[in-house]
């Protein structure tokens, strides 16, 4: 069990880690409008990106969440039906 686990975390650092490249989270029509926007003066398009960003993980990170207590919930189960 502890081999499948340093796997598993081998395999998400190694995957996070291959794709260090800046993302591009907007659609095209909202890019070229935050680009023009700031080529225009406005800082507000600044941290557009990131916050799409942000709004598209976080859904993911409470499934996860959720998921990783449903486990311990599980393991406890088991652990207290077998002793």
């Amino acid at each position: 069990m502890k081999k499948a686990i340093i796997f598993f975390i081998l395999l998400v650092a190694v995957t996070a880690g291959a794709g260090l490249q800046k993302a591009a989270a907007q659609c095209a029509m909202c890019t070229i409008s935050a680009e023009q926007g700031t080529q225009n003066g406005n800082t507000q398009a600044v941290g557009l990106n990131t916050g799409v960003l942000y709004l598209m993980a976080i859904p993911y990170l409470m499934i996860a969440a959720i998921g990783f207590l449903w486990y311990k919930r599980y393991r406890r189960s088991q652990a207290s039906l077998r002793s």
